[in-house]
């Protein structure tokens, strides 16, 4: 079996209107948000082998911050395809991943991550599809998903070949890492 989880960057800053998209940092609440979930993968006990990652500042920032929150420090593959990438595209660079790794992580942007993960999720049973429509609704930033795929190789991972498993956004753990409300 592979797992496959998916996370989104955390919400970054546009104090700098001059700034290139790629450069872009997290702000304060970003940085918050991707210690706290990765607080809480580490309570879940998710355990990754490898990390696929956009090299854009603000997914590497958000890895920095949630290995802070998880208590290991991790080694991502940094990946220039993966910056605004499509779900066809995110999904292509799973399927080259190597047969050893059991649990792969993807960081990168939406709309890219939330296409992948309504993509690769199967039709499942009731709660799944609870699950499935939080997704829809809205894939926010820093917030993570765990598919699963009865797979020995990544290059078998597939369109709705997935269990999704969990959706879990920054809001969830912490009501203060939600939206703003005016």
């Amino acid at each position: 079996m592979k797992r496959l989880i998916t996370f989104r960057h955390a919400k970054s800053g546009w104090d700098q209107p001059t700034m290139r998209d790629f450069d872009r940092g997290l702000n304060a609440k970003g940085r918050r948000a991707a210690a706290t979930m990765g607080r809480h993968m580490r309570t879940l006990g998710l355990v990754f082998d490898a990390v696929l990652a956009s090299p854009a500042v603000r997914v590497a920032e958000t890895l920095d911050a949630m290995a802070d929150g998880y208590g290991r420090r991790i080694t991502p593959a940094w990946d220039r395809r993966l910056y605004l990438a499509t779900a066809q595209t995110l999904l292509e660079a799973i399927q080259e991943a190597d047969d050893g790794v059991e649990t792969l992580m993807i960081a990168a942007h939406n709309p890219g991550i939330e296409e992948l993960v309504l993509l690769l999720a199967g039709a499942g049973g009731e709660e799944e599809l609870a699950t499935r429509g939080s997704v829809e609704d809205k894939y926010p930033t820093a917030a993570i998903a765990e598919l699963h795929f009865e797979a020995d190789r990544w290059s078998a991972v597939a369109p709705g070949g997935g269990q999704l498993i969990r959706f879990v956004r920054p809001r969830d753990l912490d009501p203060t890492l939600g939206p703003e409300r005016g």
